[in-house]
């Protein structure tokens, strides 16, 4: 198993049935030595899984269709706050996660709580620490925020139901002092083209080898490249074939990539920051380029 095994396979499982079921079927499956009861508890992790993917997906589109509303001529406000009545409670952070990444802007989802309060999580950017803007928030506006917490990059507030707008209207006003254009628009830190003699499965296995977090990240590689074909997976993730760009680079043999949680089509020729994989299938491997980032070359 790789960190990345553990991060987006094992980990969304795990945090699924805290998010729309019972956090003791993680932590239980995690402790058995049944391995009966383990398997057991493993298929019902995955189906809660599946269950979360598909109210993300429903939230996510809902999301959009707000932020359209909101965006008549395409800009984006300098801070973003979601809510409708039908968003799901244990979902309002991925969700915020996910607009974070999409529009680059400090994000907040809420959804309605048993209790009637409004439940809502933010994402943020560099240069936005959301727990101390939240803080702003309460002493301009004492008797908005029931209750807060967090830190730089995430948070998680509990509102009135009538007290959504004031909050978005706050929100903004603090990103727009806080915020200036060079940090609206998003900047990824990559390390370089890689040497075609480094697209190898050993240089795969030799990162994965290592221990890498926040401040010490995983090497993140940036190469022009032809788009020679591209679909959708799922219906949620951009299948790619590309082949390198640039003089002495086109002779190697295409290569696969795929970006997750991105549908939108990329052009002919594009830059792309990605990290390389070992994508496993039917017992087989093959190298592939994780993309996290594109920009028109």
């Amino acid at each position: 198993a790789s960190a990345f095994d553990f991060g987006f396979a094992l980990g969304p499982r795990v945090n699924a049935a805290g998010r729309l079921s019972d956090m003791r079927l993680g932590i239980e499956c995690l402790l058995t030595d049944d391995a009966g009861r383990a398997a057991e508890l493993a298929g019902q992790l995955d189906a809660i899984n599946r269950e979360r993917r598909e109210v993300e997906a429903g939230m996510r589109e809902q999301a959009q269709l707000l932020l359209d509303a909101r965006m008549p001529e395409g800009e984006a406000p300098p801070a973003l706050v979601l809510f409708d009545p039908g968003f799901h409670e244990g979902v309002v952070g991925i969700v915020a996660g996910r607009m974070k990444d999409r529009l680059h802007r400090p994000t907040f989802v809420f959804a309605r709580g048993a209790d009637g309060m409004l439940k809502g999580s933010g994402r943020s950017i560099a240069g936005f620490h959301l727990r101390d803007a939240l803080d702003l928030v309460s002493k301009r506006h004492p008797d908005l925020l029931r209750r807060f917490g967090g830190h730089a990059m995430a948070a998680g507030a509990t509102l009135d139901p009538g007290g959504i707008d004031t909050f978005d209207q706050a929100l903004q006003q603090v990103a727009r002092e806080w915020l200036g254009a060079d940090e609206l628009q998003r900047t990824v830190s990559t390390d370089g083209p890689l040497p075609v003699e480094y697209y190898t499965a050993d240089t795969v296995q030799r990162i994965d080898a290592q221990v890498w977090g926040q401040g010490f990240e995983a090497p993140l590689f940036c190469d022009e490249v032809e788009v020679l074909q591209q679909r959708l997976v799922a219906d949620k993730h951009l299948k790619l074939r590309v082949r390198l760009a640039g003089s002495g680079r086109a002779a190697a043999p295409p290569r696969e990539a795929i970006w997750f949680s991105h549908t939108d089509p990329l052009p002919a020729s594009v830059r792309l920051a990605y990290r390389l994989s070992l994508d496993e299938f039917q017992g087989q491997q093959r190298l592939q380029m994780v993309v996290e980032a594109a920009a028109p070359d």
